[in-house]
């Protein structure tokens, strides 16, 4: 009897589906779905056919209810124009119903077989995959003439669709097997492969622990396959100087995903090393992630003593520059190219013909960057006619349109008689080097800044209250990020409190960059802060970093920040609100962290209210501000500072200074220092070079007391003048000889560097002595 539903029910398709999951067979799973069609439908017989692989005929491989003759009949018929049901179910890849078998023409080869057997319906519904690929068909016919109803269509659609899901099921299990059988054979053959190669291979994980070495290599160690899996593996066959380096080598390149190889010793069983190349080669997922690494083993004993003895005689080069990895080139004695390995020739793109036939002027002009031109052609031009060894850095074009930075080295190959005979140029790659300069420029142009500006001391030298309160206020403001305007006297220490600041600060690992804003041309003013691009004004020939760049992540120091231009000044307050500038002759606004620390000698209020320095800037700057006391108001401090600088300068001048005069310590903090802490030092400096004794003292003419009527300062004019008087007796008996057993700097009692510079620095002629 039909069932109501039409199609099956869910707990037929179910139990079909269990059948499938279980691994029935596929003639049974087929088998039971026909019965279970079959008995929805009252005189319905049905049966399954399979697609030979040659897509033409059909194989019966369910049939349960129909006569075995009849399958027997149509078993393996070609498919056709006239193939039955079946066969136009196929071609048309829909369900064909044909109603009367003694009418419908499709049945013209079949009919015969048909009628035979009492059947007088035939319907026929082909069995699709999820992929559209046409598997067999589901054939339903009946012994009176019949046509499909709604029902129908519904059972055949569930019948069709179970019998795929089985036959893809069978196909994929048979694919399965016959592809880990083809595996098997595959890896068998692989390893037969393998173990004919005449390299040593071994297979590893991708940590790097072997699974598996070729029979090459277990024949040259004498090891077995179990030995070379084992943990110490390595430290038994490779030679004792070349582990620890070799396993650095591996644990950095292995936790990448590109080709590498080391050189290394290794121990064969006949108890002797021989130089190995070891090139590692991954294998990776479609994700991109490590499989394996192959790894293959070449012996290159021969070619290591070949490169040694090519090292000591000069001989066979070629072979020697073509195996390094750097770039290596081979000159004749007037610099003009011979030879270049492969690497470099790759690099360039172009045959070592091309290169050598445009020239090696014409060559250095195409590949050099435009900014390197000039500086290389002198650099090279130079270190040729020299001689000598010589080193160079320089950007290369390579085939990729860009640049890169190379170290080329260049060292003279001469012949028996010492003449050069040819030039071996090697150039290492250091990009990355160079990025990695350009990340530290900070540090390096503010330890540049240190050397050229260097602070009076190396530390804050004083205890009286005024400089106390100072340094409390430092010790407080020097964590925060905030902005700290320092005024003070000229010469009272203001960069040494900004150093402080920054030392103490989140950012004393970084840069310090101190800017002298009165000693810049106010025209250089806004390049010297900001950079500036290239050609963005005369004389810009390349881009240029300015100090705000370099200070990014650290602290700049603003010295004298009222000597400022007007149009600067708008520039530096963008910084300090947006925390962004642009370079000159630039558009693109760069982003910059950076703590500013500003000084002045002068009133900014007044100059504010003299329209001289805007308003704005001035609250931006003055968040935090530090009055520094002048020395006149820390003259407890004046002894210490004695000490301090007669310290520093007698171990400079190679004096020995035991004690200071009790007179000169009075006049010292009586006097008012108009010039503060660096009038104090010039003053002790000065006082130092013209001591003869180790008391330390000086004449009592040289300092007015600050209580004196009116303040005259006669030291600088007084001891340049003795010292320039002394001096140049000390020449004049010495016949301008200054270094030397009877030479001016011993008769004098200091080191000939420490006269030479008071020489420079007084305008002494020294040659102006010298008698014949």
């Amino acid at each position: 009897m039909e069932t109501p539903a039409g199609g099956l029910a869910s707990e037929t398709i179910l139990e079909i589906l269990r059948m499938i999951l279980a691994g029935t067979s596929l003639k049974d799973v087929l088998t039971s779905v026909a019965r279970v069609v079959e008995a929805q439908r009252e005189g319905m017989l049905c049966s399954v056919w399979l697609l030979d692989p040659d897509r033409i005929h059909m194989r019966a491989i369910a049939a349960p209810t129909l006569p075995s003759s009849y399958v027997a009949a149509l078993d393996g018929f070609a498919l056709g124009p006239e193939g039955g049901s079946c066969g136009a179910a196929v071609n048309r890849r829909e369900p064909v119903f044909v109603t009367d078998v003694l009418t419908d023409p499709i049945l013209e080869r079949v009919r015969d077989v048909i009628t035979a057997h009492g059947l007088r319906a035939c319907w026929s519904a082909p069995i699709i995959s999820q992929g559209g690929e046409i598997l067999g068909t589901f054939a339903f016919y009946f012994r009176s003439v019949r046509g499909p109803s709604p029902s129908d269509l519904e059972l055949i659609e569930s019948a069709t669709r179970l019998a795929a899901i089985a036959i893809e099921r069978k196909v994929a299990e048979d694919a399965v097997r016959a592809s880990e059988a083809k595996l098997r054979e595959d890896e068998e053959e692989l390893r037969r492969i393998v173990d004919a190669i005449p390299q040593k291979i071994i297979v590893l994980n991708p940590e790097g622990r072997v699974i598996y070495a070729n029979r090459v290599c277990l024949d040259y160690s004498g090891l077995s396959l179990e030995d070379v899996r084992a943990d110490d593996f390595r430290e038994r066959v490779f030679h004792p100087e070349d582990v620890q380096r070799l396993r650095e080598e591996r644990q950095k390149a292995l936790a990448g995903t590109v080709p590498f190889e080391n050189e290394q010793r290794a121990l064969g069983k006949d108890g002797k090393y021989r130089w190995l190349l070891i090139q590692y080669n991954p294998l990776l997922d479609r994700e991109g992630k490590i499989v394996r690494w192959y790894a293959t083993g070449t012996d290159i004993e021969d070619r290591k003593r070949a490169e040694e003895k090519l090292r000591d005689e000069g001989r066979e080069l070629r072979q020697l520059i073509d195996s390094i990895p750097q770039h290596v080139l081979v000159l004749n004695a007037k610099g003009s190219l011979l030879q270049a390995n492969q690497v470099m020739l790759d690099y360039n793109g172009r045959s070592l013909k091309e290169m050598q036939g445009a020239g090696t002027s014409d060559r250095i002009t195409r590949d050099l960057h435009p900014d390197d031109l000039e500086r290389v052609q002198a650099e090279r031009e130079r270190g040729l006619s020299k001689g000598l060894p010589f080193e160079m850095e320089k950007r290369m074009l390579g085939t990729d349109g860009r640049y890169r930075w190379f170290l080329f080295r260049y060292n003279p190959l001469r012949n028996e008689e010492g003449k050069i005979e040819r030039w071996l140029a090697t150039a290492t790659d250091i990009e990355d080097r160079k990025q990695a300069e350009d990340r530290m420029r900070n540090e390096t142009v503010a330890l540049r800044e240190e050397i050229v500006h260097s602070s009076l001391f190396e530390e804050i030298v004083g205890t009286s209250e005024a400089l106390r309160r100072v340094l409390l206020q430092v010790s407080k403001v020097a964590p925060t990020d905030s902005t700290v305007l320092i005024v003070g006297e000229t010469g009272t220490g203001k960069e040494l409190i900004a150093r402080a600041i920054h030392n103490r600060s989140k950012r004393s690992s970084r840069a310090f960059i101190r800017v002298s804003c009165a000693a810049i041309p106010p025209s250089l003013v806004a390049s010297e802060l900001f950079g500036h691009e290239k050609g963005s004004f005369t004389g810009a020939f390349q881009r240029r970093p300015g100090r705000f760049e370099l200070a990014d992540g650290g602290t700049i120091f603003l010295d004298e920040v009222g000597e400022l231009p007007p149009e600067t000044q708008i520039a530096l307050l963008r910084v300090l609100q947006e925390r962004e500038f642009e370079r000159v002759g630039g558009t693109e606004p760069l982003p910059v962290d950076v703590r500013v620390l500003a000084a002045t000698n002068r009133d900014l209020s007044a100059a504010v209210g003299e329209g001289k320095f805007r308003q704005d800037l001035f609250y931006r700057l003055n968040v935090f501000p530090l009055q520094l006391p002048p020395l006149r108001e820390r003259a407890d401090d004046i002894p210490l500072l004695v000490e301090y600088l007669i310290d520093r300068y007698a171990r400079k001048a190679g004096r020995k200074i035991r004690k200071v005069a009790k007179r000169t310590l009075h006049l010292f903090q009586a006097y008012d220092w108009p010039g503060n802490i660096r009038e104090l030092q010039n003053v002790v400096e000065r006082a130092i070079i013209l001591c003869e004794g180790e008391t330390f003292s000086v004449d009592e003419t040289w300092l007015t007391p600050a209580n004196s009527a009116g303040t005259d300062f006669r030291l600088g004019a007084n001891l340049a003048e003795r010292e320039k008087e002394m001096i140049e007796s000390s020449l004049r008996n010495a016949r301008g000889v200054i270094g030397g057993p009877n030479g001016a700097a011993v008769k004098l009692g200091v080191p000939r560097q420490t006269l030479e510079s008071r020489i420079r620095k007084l305008g002494i002629n020294r040659h102006r002595f010298r008698t014949p």
